[in-house]
């Protein structure tokens, strides 16, 4: 993916963001978290894997040499279905390799790949002239005459009420800015004079080396931690593993 590819499709009858995880970002952070770990080897997949899949992350933590995975009930449940070994599992052992790392969320190791990346889609497009307010309270006004964009994504999905006119997303067209209050299902963006419309593809935050926004700045511009973040996610928004 890059900034000329950013743009696909609104899919027939998709109306939520999409967070699709990199089964080749989980494999290749999972063995960086391995050869650069100074204890035994214990992963963790507790909460869903912060909103990633048990399974997936399991299955490329296992893969990578690591033979116990810290798990809760619902973890424990999953893995035992996908027909993972009872004695690669354990509610009591202390986990040793950061998630930070093996998810590729930011304060883990600089070389490993964000796993995760959200997506949006464009429901519509209209103006909004100077001084014209959007979102609830308009707390937002437009300094001058621009385009804006209702996008799929809000905070029901895990997209923070607080990150309007803090972070930025990515289109096919560039970067545009969040702007005013988040809703509950979508979210407005200003695309200013890009040629963007109904169907055309959002980028929230995902891996910086392929033109997607970093999840840093949602820290900062929410109060909240990384794993907090992309586990609310990872449970509402429709997640896909992708290779």
């Amino acid at each position: 993916m890059t900034a000329a590819n950013l743009g696909g499709r609104l899919r027939a009858g998709g109306s939520a963001p999409r967070a699709v995880v990199s089964r080749g970002a989980l494999a290749h952070n999972a063995g960086l978290a391995v050869a650069t770990a100074d204890a035994a080897l214990v992963g963790d997949v507790r909460a869903d894997a912060w909103g990633h899949g048990a399974v997936a992350v399991g299955r490329a933590l296992l893969a990578a040499g690591v033979p116990v995975l810290r798990v809760d009930d619902a973890a424990a449940a999953a893995l035992s279905a996908a027909g993972v070994a009872d004695d690669a599992v354990s509610a009591t052992a202390e986990p040793t390799l950061d998630p930070r790392t093996v998810l590729g969320l930011p304060g883990g190791d600089a070389a490993a790949e964000p796993a995760l990346t959200l997506y949006g889609a464009i429901l519509s497009v209209k103006p909004l002239l100077a001084g014209e307010g959007v979102s609830y309270g308009y707390r937002h006004r437009a300094s001058a005459d621009t385009t804006i964009a209702l996008v799929t994504g809000g905070y029901a999905q895990g997209i923070v009420r607080s990150l309007g006119d803090r972070v930025e997303v990515a289109s096919r067209a560039g970067r545009h800015a969040i702007v005013g209050r988040v809703a509950m299902d979508v979210c407005v963006v200003d695309i200013g004079g890009a040629d963007l419309s109904r169907g055309d593809e959002i980028v929230f935050f995902g891996d910086p080396r392929a033109a997607a926004p970093s999840l840093a700045p949602w820290e900062a511009g929410s109060g909240l931690s990384a794993g907090e973040i992309v586990a609310v996610i990872g449970a509402r928004a429709l997640r896909e593993d992708a290779a």
